[in-house]
């Protein structure tokens, strides 16, 4: 927190007063308010205000029944968890005052309809990054509207499959993509008729204290939905989601000598057997109450072992996840499996990219013989490939902001 107001206040002596630019985001937030999801915007969001910049952040429902209760574990068109929620995290960056919620009745929470719409027509770049086009028609007087997808090859195969109209190609000024290899020779995924750019997920290095000594018996760790979505079917092939790829790996406790854990969520988790063949189990809703309760679970990790969707893999798209990022800022290694982005960020120390148990539990006890080597290093890479000042910075440039 300390480092935020040291921040602010260097952009105010540099530039006085005035914001460099005034920045919308929009996202989702409110409608998931666990800390995992929660922590993914919050990069984006505390990032750009460290660099100077006026952030908003805008969300809309969209649909009945689209807030998530963690309280009951209940969809419904109640948000007034979400909303109290998102305020109270915004409110530790002063930003409780620029967001807005406009629920399934079209009321809205936060900023009032009319201050939102002035301040799109005043902003110098809307970011969409998982509204959907929900926003646009407000955004149609902002200087630049960008999309931000973070579900590579799947996006684009929507978007080839023409099964999402809101994200026509004329509907942005520029689109960027967390699959670093998406519209490659590296990469099978589709383009959707689109010159991709590309960001990965940034990761604000402050926010996470670096420890190079995880408590006795923790674990390998990760926090994972088993199927986030309903598979997608593009050429007559048809790709799934993380329970695809995880019995490529289901044995790995068996060929290491530390306890692997997995926090999951999602349909049709095999529990039993998950549990007979070594790992330990958790509630990913109960260890993401919080975006702190979801960083303490890093930072009592060892590392992230962790595995990515079929989609992602099956295409080469060159995915990185946040959660990753956030391991490696907290000195976490990681281990991860391969998606492409090996060909982009550095492996071997502190980050592993993996394709069978095999390679994992090699990994793993590389990591083990020198731990604090692995620490300090995964640190290093978040730090000099991942961190929101380079990211955001680089991304901001880009656009001529």
């Amino acid at each position: 927190q300390n480092f935020y107001e040291f921040a602010r206040h260097v952009a105010r002596c540099l530039y006085g007063s005035k914001a460099l630019a005034r920045i919308i985001l929009g996202s989702y937030m409110v409608r998931y308010p666990l800390g995992g999801n929660l922590s993914w915007a919050l990069q984006w969001l505390v990032g750009l205000q460290a660099l100077g910049h006026e952030v908003f952040f805008v969300e809309k429902a969209g649909y009945q029944n689209a807030c998530f209760d963690p309280t009951n574990r209940e969809m419904s068109d109640d948000c007034t968890v979400g909303v109290n929620t998102v305020r109270s995290l915004l409110e530790q960056w002063e930003l409780d005052d620029k967001f807005c919620f406009t629920d399934a009745k079209g009321v809205y929470h936060g900023i009032d309809r009319k201050k939102i719409e002035k301040i799109f027509s005043s902003a110098d770049l809307f970011i969409d990054m998982g509204t959907h086009g929900a926003w646009l028609s407000e955004a149609a007087t902002t200087g630049m509207r960008v999309l931000v997808e973070s579900e590579p090859a799947y996006t684009q195969m929507r978007m080839q499959n023409a099964l999402d109209a809101s994200l026509a190609v004329s509907s942005y000024d520029a689109y960027y993509t967390n699959g670093l290899n998406i519209g490659t020779h590296a990469s099978s995924a589709p383009t959707g008729g689109v010159a991709w750019r590309y960001v990965c997920n940034p990761v604000v290095s402050e926010l996470f204290v670096p420890d190079s000594s995880p408590p006795d018996g923790a674990a390998f760790t990760t926090v994972m939905n088993w199927q986030a979505h309903e598979p997608i079917e593009f050429r007559g092939v048809c790709f799934g989601q993380k329970d695809v790829e995880f019995k490529k790996f289901e044995r790995l406790p068996s060929l290491v000598d530390v306890p692997m854990e997995i926090a999951v969520a999602g349909k049709q988790v095999p529990n039993r057997e998950l549990v007979a063949n070594g790992w330990r189990i958790r509630n990913a809703q109960e260890v993401t109450t919080t975006v702190h309760s979801y960083w303490e679970y890093i930072r009592g990790s060892i590392g992230e072992f962790g595995v990515c969707k079929n989609v992602f893999v099956a295409t080469n798209s060159g995915w990185f996840s946040d959660r990753s990022a956030a391991y490696l800022a907290s000195g976490r290694p990681v281990v991860i499996q391969a998606t492409g982005f090996e060909g982009h960020l550095p492996c071997g120390l502190g980050l592993f990219a993996v394709r069978n148990a095999e390679e994992a539990a090699e990994a793993i006890r590389v990591i083990l013989r020198d731990y604090k080597l692995h620490s300090v290093a995964a640190r290093r890479v978040a730090l000099e490939h991942l961190d929101g000042k380079l990211v955001l910075g680089r991304f901001l440039h880009e656009l001529g902001i």
